[in-house]
């Protein structure tokens, strides 16, 4: 029997089919990133017949090129944003205890006091990481799923960093905020407990001529078109809500980040944080992640004018990274150093003044005039709150008969406390654990394909298994899918080309 949260092709062809026969549902959502399967989640649980559209695949947008941390807003609190940071604080605990344990874990962020950062600067930081400790306790979040901030000497400063810069290195600053094993891994797992829950979630399938009471939905496979009725249609698209609602005046923002070869920081274990020069509140991170790689983020420009499917990194975006990050470093990397580079855009509200990096990261909730409710701006880490909210107007404004929401205590597939869980672990390789938690025996078990234990290529930890899984449970249809936002193996280009035929294998026919 195949799961309820299994999502796949068949599954796509029938519900659709059905969709098409029935024409009317409580709510549509609009946008297959994490906002809008966070919102298809939230209302199926509520008990509202839910159907989520994308025009491409799951995370296809901004939701898979952040940083793949869940902040707990200590930037905010900096600015004086005290709501938010509280409000990030309490959703980055929500989702390391409750939602996805399995996706969300503490990482350590070590701030090198080298010379050039002034006594003025370190105690700065110091005191940011004792309020970071402050918004945890507000939070309700335990030491234990998130250790105290402190200092360490430039002994373990070099072990949990070993290309860390040696000379004039006095210690290092250290503190800790929530790390996502993946970001698009996140967003399939919201949209499969969604699926579990009875919600329709059909990706490859196009919104036009939205209103507040009905949509028409294309098939991008077939070319083939129906409208369908709702109570209530949301506008989850991200930095394409303007597409939806004419009315609606986002401003872009680029984030940039290079890929690197673990081993070019000496394989370490916590993120390298280093103070942006003249900046009061930003940094770079050179982050340890999944596959034996290291993200180096991130930049904050302005992105004005046509919004690409597939933002790309400009060079000096390249050179500004690699500069601030070989300030500390013991030696300098270079662009041959760099194996991947790519770029997601924050779909920020238009203030029309001022930096992007000062631009407020909260959300709104508008409705436009033929009564679609577009839910706009804000961050991943709060993607929960956001759906809460917007789910909230939504019942309001439209008489909806629905429950209490539910999410704060939905455990997500792959956590212990979700029903397909197996939890059965022993055996099974690290990396399988750490990508699906609880439900990472299914993926084995579930595997029909020959050698479904084997790497898919040398040197990359994902298995010919998780390849099938993508296909048979986790909605991709495409080999791209498989590469790009199922398993990622795509951020590197030379990798993505050597495994190409085997993601082929598992789509062809």
């Amino acid at each position: 029997m195949t799961s309820a949260s299994a999502l796949n092709a068949a599954r796509r062809t029938a519900e659709l089919t059905a969709l098409a026969d029935v024409g009317r549902v409580d709510v549509v959502v609009i946008g297959g990133g994490i906002t809008g399967a966070g919102i298809a989640l939230d209302a199926v649980s509520r008990g509202l017949s839910t159907v989520l559209v994308e025009k491409h695949d799951l995370a296809f947008g901004t939701s898979r090129w952040s940083s793949k941390l869940v902040h707990g807003g200590l930037r905010y609190l900096a600015t004086g944003n005290v709501g938010i940071a509280r409000r990030s604080a309490i959703e980055r605990g929500i989702l390391m205890s409750r939602n996805a344990p399995h996706l969300v874990h503490a990482m350590p962020q070590l701030v090198p006091l080298l010379p050039e950062i002034n006594r003025a600067s370190r105690a700065l930081v110091r005191t940011g990481f004792i309020a970071g400790d402050g918004l945890r306790r507000l939070a309700g979040t335990s030491a234990a799923i998130l250790p105290r901030s402190g200092r360490v000497d430039a002994a373990r400063a070099a072990e949990l960093v070993p290309a860390v810069r040696r000379d004039g290195l006095d210690g290092a600053l250290l503190a800790y905020d929530g790390q996502l094993i993946d970001d698009a891994r996140l967003v399939t797992a919201v949209a499969r407990t969604a699926a579990q829950h009875g919600a329709r979630i059909l990706t490859r399938t196009a919104a036009s001529d939205a209103t507040g009471t009905s949509v028409r939905l294309t098939d991008q496979l077939t070319g083939e078109s129906f409208d369908l009725t709702a109570r209530a249609v949301i506008n989850a698209a991200g930095v394409w809500a303007g597409d939806i609602d004419g009315a609606i005046k986002l401003r872009p923002s680029r984030g940039t980040h290079l890929v690197f070869d673990a081993a070019a920081f000496g394989n370490p274990t916590a993120a390298l944080t280093v103070p942006i020069l003249g900046e009061l509140n930003r940094f770079i991170f050179a982050m340890p992640e999944q596959l034996g790689r290291v993200y180096l983020g991130l930049t904050d420009e302005d992105a004005p004018g046509p919004i690409p499917d597939v933002p790309q990194p400009t060079q000096a975006e390249i050179t500004f990274l690699l500069d601030t990050v070989n300030t500390a470093l013991a030696t300098s990397l270079g662009p041959d150093d760099v194996l991947g580079a790519y770029a997601g855009l924050r779909p920020l509200i238009d203030t029309g003044e001022g930096n992007t990096a000062d631009v407020s990261r909260d959300h709104a909730v508008v409705e436009s005039g033929s009564g679609v409710l577009s839910v706009i701006g804000g961050k991943l880490t709060e993607y929960r709150y956001m759906a809460e909210d917007v789910l909230d107007r939504a019942v309001a404004l439209r008489g909806l008969s629905a429950g209490e929401c539910r999410t704060r205590n939905l455990p997500l597939v792959g956590a212990p406390d979700n029903p397909v869980s197996m939890n059965r672990v022993v055996g099974l390789p690290e990396s399988l654990l750490a990508r699906y938690g609880a439900e990472a025996s299914n993926v084995f078990a579930a595997a029909t394909c020959e050698r479904p234990t084997e790497a898919v290529a040398d040197g990359i930890d994902v298995t010919r298994a998780e390849f099938e899984y993508a296909v048979t449970h986790e909605g991709a249809l495409t080999a791209d899918d498989i590469l790009d936002r199922r398993t990622r193996i795509g951020l590197v280009g030379a990798d993505s080309e050597r495994v190409a035929a085997v993601a082929a294998e598992f789509v062809a026919g």
